[in-house]
């Protein structure tokens, strides 16, 4: 999938291992947007990222631009070869994850069960869940 969007849902930074270099994005299910499932998106071997605390309408992941990516470029003084790991997270902001290939995950879940992306639990879990990467 070369996109992820889930627009008019709240998002919020729930983790970040800077030993592990992951960090975690998740989407509670809430009656003010109307929705009943969790949304987490994963990204491993994160090397540099600038971050909203909450994204309040949504997030739509997706590789840079080639324009997109030539800002960062210059202002972050990336090499070339990290536009192909460049996430931006909103349609037109400036936030953005240079990592590997991000995963998501999407279940009916409680807000107090552990995280879709908890590696000790099995997967695919004995729920219905859905699940993919951005590629």
């Amino acid at each position: 999938m070369p996109e992820f969007v889930r627009e008019r849902r709240l998002f919020r930074v729930v983790s970040f291992a800077a030993s592990h270099r992951v960090l975690l994005l998740r989407s509670e299910p809430t009656a003010v947007d109307g929705t009943d499932t969790r949304v987490e998106v994963y990204f491993g071997h994160v090397e540099l990222m600038l971050l909203k605390p909450i994204y309040e309408r949504g997030i739509h992941v997706r590789r840079a631009s080639e324009a997109e990516f030539a800002v960062l470029k210059e202002r972050h003084r990336l090499p070339a070869e990290d536009a192909a790991f460049t996430w931006m997270l909103e349609p037109d902001g400036d936030s953005f994850v240079v990592s590997g290939d991000p995963a998501w995950r999407e279940a009916a879940r409680e807000f107090e069960d552990p995280s879709l992306f908890d590696f000790t639990q099995p997967w695919p879990p004995d729920f219905p869940a859905q699940y993919g990467s951005i590629d």
